[in-house]
């Protein structure tokens, strides 16, 4: 990808995952090259690499659209993600070695770090670090089935847009989450381990669900500021 296409798809990231482009909006591509200031080839490029990530969505005869996700969608995927990982954390605590923990440890405290610096770079660093973070528990339960499960249902897109959603107050619980479960782990505690992550991973579909709710009217319509995931 050339680097006029780099900065297109850099500009329609930022726009999705900030809400400039809500859910379900259309990306007409002679549109969009006006705005990011590129012409359409390096706009068609981005917008098909945002489809490979799942952030855009083809329609056919129709054109791009920003991928959306509905209300009942976060209850299935979070609520399986509840029930999954934290199922996970329970194995993991009693199977888990001391070398995990301590990277659990240290991806935690680089959360935290990268909390102290502004802007998307910092959000988009905190987001991979925590799909790393669950990636390396769910791992630790030492079942197979259970991390291809997760695997298969986690959205990683939708992961970094709950990121961007957070306010100062839900994104200190979600990273005080991390370090609470790395001492469950050293406790090598099932309960408590299985407990932090259920609270955390409900506490994270609410914040998705108040962003759904604040994208729509009344009239049930979606908002040009706030998407509906």
């Amino acid at each position: 990808m050339g680097r006029a296409a780099d900065l297109a798809y850099d500009q329609i990231r930022k726009h999705i995952l900030d809400g400039t482009y809500p859910a379900g909006f259309h990306l007409k591509e002679e549109v969009i090259a006006s705005s990011v200031g590129a012409s359409r080839t390096p706009v068609r490029e981005a917008l098909s690499r945002l489809s490979s990530e799942s952030l855009v969505d083809f329609v056919a005869h129709q054109g791009m659209f920003v991928a959306n996700w509905a209300t009942e969608d976060l209850d299935e995927i979070f609520g399986l993600r509840a029930l999954l990982e934290s199922y996970g954390c329970r194995l993991a605590a009693q199977r888990i070695s001391t070398e995990m923990i301590n990277k659990l440890d240290a991806l935690a405290c680089e959360m935290s770090r990268a909390h102290g610096s502004d802007g998307e770079a910092a959000t988009d660093h905190i987001a991979t670090l925590n799909n790393e973070f669950h990636q390396v528990l769910i791992e630790a339960s030492g079942n197979r089935r259970l991390v291809s499960m997760v695997r298969h249902i986690v959205a990683v897109p939708l992961v970094h847009r709950t990121f961007h959603r957070y306010d100062e107050e839900a994104l200190n619980r979600s990273l005080a989450s991390h370090h609470e479960l790395v001492i469950a782990m050293r406790e090598r505690d099932p309960d408590w381990a299985a407990s932090i992550m259920q609270s955390h991973i409900l506490a994270a579909r609410a914040t998705l669900r108040t962003g759904a709710a604040a994208a729509t009217h009344p009239n049930g319509e979606a908002t040009q500021n706030e998407p509906l995931s």
